[in-house]
């Protein structure tokens, strides 16, 4: 009994230990799905349309026929049966071709239709058989809603029924997916009030980047439109259309709106009170302010236009260094209300004040080419100087260099830190002496001299040819 079990172990085993590669399970693979024409003109002579398949398997293919359909956007379809072309009937054929047609009846709703067909499957043979995948045409163009299937177009017009757009945003019982979400989202909302603008592309996502939405008014008198945006005139109710347009390859799409106009939006006016000035001592520190307060959103906080001097916290301002402090308020649009006006509201942090000694000789002999500048703040902070006569002198860090006779003015100047104020102080040097003027320099330049066969070059800063010679030219 044991060598028996041992038997059958092995004779179930090796079948599938020697099995070929070529054997392993696969599904049928479709090489080609054609059809041509792939538009046709109903009103032509015309309307037949050839249809090739061309599927492959290792075992080969075991239909004889398959079945496709054609059916368009308004549930007019049409079928017609594929016939494999070998003949005769090999079913070990790897490659099988089928073909068929049918002809456009000419009372058929012009559109796109789109194939189905029937799946396929390989040869039994394998000892398995699988069906084929989706069978569909590749892409034939970039008509959106129309890149796969048959145009069936009528005087030229295809007419096509499709979502060219979806919306509005603010319907939130539609369920809609929208490909931008980030910008077409639930709380996208319009403000139905006098004095808005409604913008459809704001609250409707289009699907065909070839068009362009518009918007009509059944109501001009509470909302007129001109054709790209409504604006709202007075309370009432509004009703509006948003569509595209027909044109030769799609069909008008409407989205009819009726919506209730209410009171404009209000702006709020603010009350702002003055901000004493203080001091820049025991920085930084916090200084407790007024509070604004607003019907739109309650208390209003300070915002700094100037963060290198002061910013603002809660109902105070942190101040971090001398100078102008500016603060503003601001309240934000709503539903309800609308922005209300900026206001500002500024004080001074005075700074310690601080002196500088700056006293350089009052004349100065240009010979001596440059002269060191000293000076010194009470602070003990660094100098920097700076000149307007850049005609008669140049600074080049503490050095002054002297250029020519004239009057050379001189500024030392401290920037000052946040507790202490920027200081400067201007000296007039007079500049002496002889001005030298440098000697031109006259280029040289030379000429090419013939006589006869006798060439000779002559060089100088005016060249002449010698008697008897001519200019070469």
């Amino acid at each position: 009994m044991r060598i028996k079990s041992i038997a059958v172990s092995i004779a179930l085993v090796l079948p599938t230990f020697f099995a070929p590669m070529a054997q392993a399970a696969q599904k049928p693979v479709i090489e080609s799905f054609t059809f041509t024409p792939n538009e046709i003109e109903i009103t032509s002579a015309s309307t037949k349309v050839e249809i090739e398949l061309i599927v492959s398997h290792p075992n080969g293919i075991e239909n004889l026929s398959t079945l496709v359909s054609l059916s368009g956007s308004r549930n007019d379809t049409l079928s017609t049966y594929l016939t494999r072309i070998d003949s005769p009937i090999n079913r070990s054929l790897t490659k099988v071709t089928y073909r068929g047609s049918f002809t456009v009846p000419r009372d058929i709703a012009s559109g796109v239709y789109n194939f189905s067909v029937a799946a396929l499957k390989n040869n039994d043979s394998a000892g398995y058989q699988y069906g084929t995948d989706a069978i569909e045409p590749k892409k034939i163009r970039d008509l959106v809603g129309g890149e796969y299937g048959l145009l069936v177009k009528s005087g030229g017009n295809l007419d096509l029924s499709y979502d060219t757009f979806v919306g509005p945003t603010y319907d939130l019982t539609s369920g809609t997916s929208y490909k931008d979400s980030i910008t077409y989202n639930s709380s996208n909302f319009p403000i139905w009030k006098v004095g808005e603008t409604f913008v459809p592309s704001k609250f409707y996502e289009l699907r065909v980047p070839s068009l362009s939405l518009g918007v009509t008014s059944a109501t001009p008198l509470t909302c007129a439109s001109d054709g790209k945006q409504l604006k709202f005139l007075k309370e009432g109710s509004c009703t509006f259309t948003v569509l595209t347009p027909k044109t030769n390859e799609y069909s008008a799409k409407l989205s009819i709106q009726s919506v209730t106009i209410t009171a404009a939006r209000l702006k709020p006016e603010l009350v702002v009170d003055k901000i004493a000035n203080q001091t820049a001592k025991d920085l930084p520190k916090l200084v407790e302010i007024f509070r604004v307060y607003s019907g739109s959103e309650g208390y209003v906080p300070p915002q700094s236009i100037t963060p290198t001097i002061c910013f603002g916290s809660g109902y105070y301002v942190k101040i971090i260094s001398g100078g102008t402090c500016i603060v503003t308020y601001q309240t934000k649009e709503s539903a309800t209300y609308l922005a209300s006006d900026l206001y500002k509201v500024s004080f001074e942090v005075i700074r310690d004040p601080q002196t500088i000694t700056f006293s350089p000789t009052s004349t100065v002999d240009i010979s001596s080419k440059s002269l060191a500048l000293v000076a010194t703040a009470s602070s003990g902070g660094t100098i920097s100087f700076s000149t307007t006569s850049t005609e008669n002198c140049s600074i080049s860090g503490s050095t002054l260099n002297l250029i020519k006779v004239g009057i050379c003015v001189v500024t030392a100047s401290q920037l000052g830190t946040t507790t202490l104020a920027p200081v400067s102080a201007s000296a007039t040097i007079v500049l002496t002496g002889a001005t030298v003027t440098p000697t031109p320099v006259v280029a040289k330049k030379t000429i090419v001299c013939v006589k006869g066969k006798i060439t000779k070059k002559v060089s100088g800063t005016n060249p002449k040819c010698p008697k008897g010679y001519k200019l070469k030219k």
